[in-house]
């Protein structure tokens, strides 16, 4: 240790007794023992790199502005030192062509800094001074040599071209091109254990026997060699998760590892079993697999995401049971009964109606049992629907308007107008409502870049946050929903007042929908 407070001997710990005059030296010291044998065990217990599950995971997501900016999301790492590097807000920075010889590669770093704070001087005597407190930090900085993990982490690299005019997500993570961001030099730090909530570890090993034994049928029932391929990558996936080692920060990579081997079944099938290939169950395997491909694909590396993924991958070994083993034959999704769902309707729920693919959405909705009225909707960019609404935007750094033509996941392309905001906040009046009743907030939005927080209230009482969580960058439209609660709504026509939640992210909007309960 570079201070007093370690010799050849071991590290020295204050030691307090009855008439020790301590001195600033003597608490220094204590704290600098604390600090270097913290940093011991992150060095000797911990790989450096960022650490999965905090934050936004120190992302570095390109702005949607055209331009050559990127926005570092909050999170946490540890460099080689075995310092904690704590980003607490989300940073913007700009990549100044002038600065450097291009075209070369930039890499964007994080680096630990020390800062004192609090100073103090005493008027009584002007000896006695000095700073009280020092404020541990880190700083995001552009590179133009490769990091050395022992004084900074790597966030990002981009190989920057002469004249180019923007920076852009990588289109493929696992090949970006020039003037894409490459993420995949990012160290990770090495954390042991699951942090998966107990229901949910249950639920995924739950989903993993159940695809073992469907991959079992499969292999040996119906002859399909690439079904071993499977059921190995899902044996290998059963062991970390009984080892304790799956959670949010790796399970989704695990989980993309064995639906490529589902993809490849898929192609066997359809050469090598013409007849199989022709049954309808086997048609629901393959629909159900490509679907699990967009959810994967909308990288939500969420609680919620996980849980459907087990769902999905649940259903793909229901049909397999079924297909080989003799089990209960699997309804196809427009066979399964809608028990609480009034005649005409199909029952869903919050998720699916993320992307139902119309340009108005329906007067009626069946959420889980529950027929939801469309009650008001706005239309942006139409004057007369605006103005009926008093909807403004206030505050923004930037805003702007958009024509957007994208699809929705099943693959239905619209196009739409609507206006977006950077910081700010939108406000108007949501009308024939129900007092008493909850209510629906659906916005129609570009889900290109997500991953940003909407704070909401309602005639000035705060009304929660609506976390939009992932991205999209192929299939882009989404409708985003948040339920306002019943106490909420005193009023046939309420002002809801929209704030962006995430510093620097644009908050676009093209729609809104209002329902209420019947």
């Amino acid at each position: 240790m570079a201070s007093d407070a370690k010799t050849a001997q071991g590290y020295k710990r204050i030691n307090f007794f009855k008439g020790f005059l301590t001195t600033e030296h003597d608490w220094n010291d204590a704290e600098k023992y604390h600090l270097e044998k913290r940093k011991l065990h992150n060095r000797m217990f911990h790989a450096p790199g960022v650490v999965s599950g905090y934050g936004g995971d120190l992302r570095v997501l390109a702005r949607q502005r055209g331009d050559l900016s990127m926005e570092i999301q909050p999170g946490y790492a540890i460099d080689g030192q075995g310092s904690d590097l704590v980003l607490w807000e989300a940073q913007i920075k700009t990549i100044v062509p002038e600065e450097y010889k291009l075209p070369q590669t930039l890499y964007i770093v994080l680096r630990f800094v020390e800062e004192l704070t609090d100073f103090i001087a005493y008027k009584e005597n002007l000896e006695y001074k000095g700073h009280r407190r020092v404020l541990e930090g880190c700083k995001v900085e552009i590179s133009q040599t490769e990091p050395d993990i022992k004084a900074e982490v790597e966030l990002a690299r981009v190989m920057l071209e002469k004249n180019s005019a923007r920076v852009r997500d990588a289109r493929d993570p696992f090949d970006p091109k020039a003037n894409e961001i490459d993420m995949r030099y990012v160290p990770r730090a090495g954390v042991s254990g699951s942090a998966l909530d107990p229901a949910l570890r249950l639920r995924v090993g739950q989903m993993f026997t159940g695809m073992r034994k469907g991959l079992f049928y499969m292999a040996r029932d119906g002859r399909v060699m690439t079904a071993h391929d499977a059921l190995s990558a899902i044996y290998s996936a059963s062991t970390l998760h009984a080892a304790g080692q799956l959670d949010l920060r790796n399970i989704f990579d695990v989980l993309t590892l064995v639906l490529e081997t589902q993809g490849e079944i898929t192609a066997d099938v359809e050469i090598n079993h013409p007849t199989l290939a022709q049954k309808p169950e086997f048609a629901n395997f393959r629909k159900h697999t490509e679907i699990l491909k967009g959810i994967l694909a909308e990288r939500r590396f969420t609680q919620d995401a996980l849980q459907n993924l087990c769902a999905y991958e649940q259903k793909v070994a229901d049909i397999l049971a079924a297909l080989f083993a003799g089990g209960p034959p699997v309804p196809m999704d427009d066979e399964k009964p809608q028990a609480a769902a009034a005649p005409g309707k199909k029952s869903m729920d919050w998720e699916a109606v993320k992307v139902l693919s119309q340009l108005d959405l329906p007067a009626e909705l069946e959420i889980d049992g529950k027929t939801w009225k469309q009650v008001d909707k706005i239309d942006v960019m139409e004057k007369d629907s605006e103005e009926a609404h008093s909807l403004v935007i206030s505050e923004a750094k930037d805003s702007y308007r958009s024509r957007q033509k994208l699809k929705y996941p099943d693959g239905t392309t619209l196009e739409d107008v609507g206006r977006a905001h950077v910081g700010g906040y939108a406000q108007f009046y949501a009308k024939n409502l129900t007092p008493g009743k909850e209510l629906a907030i659906v916005r129609r939005m570009d889900y290109v870049y997500g991953d940003y927080e909407i704070q909401y209230s309602v005639d000035g009482r705060n009304a929660g946050t609506c976390s939009c969580a992932g991205t999209d960058r192929v299939n882009r439209w989404r409708n985003w929903p948040f339920i306002l609660s019943a106490d909420l709504i005193t009023k046939d026509k309420v002002l809801i007042k929209q704030n962006s939640g995430t510093a620097g992210r644009d908050i676009n909007m093209f729609r809104y929908w209002f329902y209420q309960p019947k």
